[in-house]
């Protein structure tokens, strides 16, 4: 049985993979995951008791950990996720980004490199470390062109600045050590579980809420959407097929402004629960934009379509329906989120924080409410 180390198996996009390697029926997986903020506590309970799932919350910082379960569980495979990734937060807090994200992979990777160099050889031809990035590495585009795998690294955040030096750390260990890396870069992703203090989940919470919904500077920004299902299909297929060494774009091929996808999500919420007086886009509200904003992100996934015949199931229109309906059936998982509270609006370039989360009935100034990525 292959052994599947997935590192942030409980943040958005990991539990969505360590829950599609379960299905396979053919793979162990071992989820490694810190449990910081963000994390998916409830997938960790709904893996528990799987016959071929172990769970350690474990620092990806941390060596000695590291390595014993390494020793332990000998795994064939590490697919990379653990990362900090709010741009927001990095702007406040970027220590925090360069030790997880640049010192994290660090670590991780010379964990490997140990362990790799005990296989055999068919252990070490078939061994992959499976680093998953995103597209904002990559800077901004203006109006036209898209991001290739051949794109210079331009990044203007961060977090965009820390995700690009854990790229070229993974880079450096296949190209000086031999270890066979992938590395894939991926646009936006959305879909149910999400954290909200990002767009689509936020924009659906206010909606429903009929709280004022933020958007950055004049929401001209725009962005390549992909629903994570399809996200984890070319990720599990990178993984078991991908060339040592390769870098892979992963992009839904859904170009959107900002003010575009929140009003698509005020028509569905409109829709599923018509509302009492003003349409929904009537919450719209523009927000001090974010330093240092990039324009556009679009990814050309020629490479990943005609090596693996992968492109996405989902429409944006599709995807985006299940995902805001997801949100509204499903209040006793982000209801917890909501009285836990977490970082909110940005004013004059410092945060400003509101325990718990912002809520209709509340008394809090409307200073103090969430405004999200």
């Amino acid at each position: 049985m292959r052994v599947v180390l997935v590192t942030g198996g409980a943040g958005f996009i990991g539990a969505w993979v360590v829950r599609h390697l379960l299905r396979s029926g053919d793979t162990f997986v071992v989820n490694v995951d810190k449990l910081t903020y963000a994390a998916d506590r409830d997938c960790v309970k709904r893996s528990y008791g799987q016959r071929y799932y172990h769970f350690e919350q474990a620092d990806i910082c941390d060596t000695q950990r590291m390595s014993a379960l390494f020793k332990r569980f000998q795994p064939d495979a590490i697919m990379h996720l653990a990362a900090e990734s709010h741009v927001d937060r990095s702007i406040e807090d970027p220590a925090r980004f360069i030790q997880t994200n640049v010192v994290g992979t660090c670590n991780l990777l010379e964990v490997a490199r140990r362990h790799w160099l005990t296989l055999d050889a068919k252990g070490q031809r078939d061994f992959r470390f499976h680093h998953i990035s995103t597209d904002e590495v990559f800077g901004s585009l203006g109006p036209e062109g898209k991001f290739t795998e051949s794109t210079p690294y331009t990044p203007n955040s961060p977090y965009s600045a820390s995700k690009a030096a854990s790229d070229l750390i993974v880079r450096s260990w296949y190209s000086t050590h031999g270890l066979p890396v992938l590395i894939t870069n991926c646009s936006n992703n959305y879909g149910p579980y999400q954290f909200p203090e990002k767009l689509i989940p936020l924009a659906a919470l206010h909606a429903l809420l009929n709280l004022p919904i933020p958007i950055h500077g004049d929401g001209c920004h725009v962005r390549d959407w992909l629903y994570v299902e399809d996200h984890v299909r070319a990720l599990l297929k990178v993984c078991s097929e991908g060339r040592a060494g390769e870098t892979y774009n992963i992009g839904g091929n859904a170009e959107r402004t900002n003010l575009e996808v929140v009003g698509s999500i005020c028509d569905i919420v409109d829709e599923l629960l018509p509302p009492a007086r003003e349409p929904r886009r009537s919450l719209i509200r523009f927000v001090r934009d974010r330093p240092g904003q990039d324009f556009r992100y679009a990814m050309d996934t020629t490479k990943i379509r005609d090596e693996f015949r992968w492109s996405p199931s989902q429409s944006f229109d599709s995807g985006l329906f299940k995902t805001v309906k997801w949100y509204l059936e499903n209040r006793a998982w982000w209801q917890p989120i909501r009285e836990r509270g977490y970082l909110v609006e940005r004013r004059n370039d410092r945060p400003v924080v509101k325990l718990p989360f912002a809520d209709p009935t509340s008394t809090t100034p409307r200073s103090a409410r969430v405004i999200g990525r």
